[in-house]
Parts: C-alpha cells; sequence; structure tokens
C-alpha cells in the first residue's frame, strides 16, 4: 500500500500511462493492520487522523477519492477528513445536496457523486475496492 497517494506523487510518461512515485510510506506487509501516521494530510483518510488500526488498501482508496475529485472538479473536496472540518462533515451528515452546491459542483453527473460519495465514506469497510470502481457505472460511460 501506498498510503501517501497525492497528485504530486502521479507521474504520466510520453504515452499518457500512469506512474505512481515515492514510495517511502509504502507497506507490503501486514498491509490489513496498519496504524502508523502516514500521508499527507488534505488527503488522508480519517482513520489514519484518529489514530485507529486501518487497512492500507481502504485509506488508499479514501486517497484515490480526493486525486479523483480534484481531476475531476479542480479543487480540493475538504481540507481534512475530519468531522469538524466543515465541507467534510457536510457529507458525513448527509448534507450532500449543500455540500456540492458549496462546492460548485451541482453541474458533476449523479455518477460521480455516487462514487466520490462512496469513496469519501467515513467507514472504511464501506468504501468500494480497485474492482468495484473499475464497474462502476461513472467510468462505464
Amino acid at each position: 500500500m501506498h498510503r501517501d497517494l497525492k497528485l504530486e506523487n502521479i507521474l504520466v510518461d510520453d504515452h499518457l500511462n500512469l506512474k505512481i512515485a515515492d514510495f517511502g510510506f509504502a507497506s507490503y506487509k501486514s498491509i490489513d493492520c496498519l496504524k502508523s501516521y502516514r500521508g499527507t494530510m488534505t488527503y488522508m483518510a480519517p482513520e489514519i487522523k484518529e489514530g485507529k488500526t486501518y487497512k492500507g488498501t481502504q485509506v488508499d482508496m479514501f486517497s484515490f477519492g480526493v486525486i479523483l475529485f480534484i481531476i475531476v472538479h479542480g479543487i480540493f473536496p475538504f481540507k481534512e477528513a475530519r468531522t469538524e472540518e466543515y465541507f467534510y462533515n457536510l457529507l458525513q451528515t448527509d448534507q450532500t445536496e449543500l455540500y456540492f452546491t458549496k462546492v460548485n459542483g451541482q453541474s458533476l453527473s449523479s455518477e460521480f457523486k455516487d462514487l466520490i460519495l462512496s469513496l469519501f465514506n467515513y467507514d472504511p469497510e464501506k468504501r468500494p475496492s480497485i474492482n468495484q470502481v473499475r464497474t462502476h457505472p461513472w467510468l462505464l460511460k
């Protein structure tokens, strides 16, 4: 698991292939029982911020959601994934319509909103896997 996925760590080659760089926080052993505080604040999953034991795949999917939101909408979705942070709190309290109004995201497709909300789920067990993301209706359009 990378644990520091962010735009700055994604490179593009001459053939538009994506390459992930900077594996300084990566882990390949015991990826389902991690405890260390790793990552970049604006991309970091809430379970890391709260000092909980976490699964590497789930925190990487959260960070992927932040990256995807930035690429599609051009802004960060929130400052930090903390329940006290205004924008993240809107998402976690099911005020999604207000959230997308506040971030000027009303024109984003319902399929994209569905995908992004699932990736930002506070409960890491409810976040989609990479295979579920690959088959999501937004990517199949």
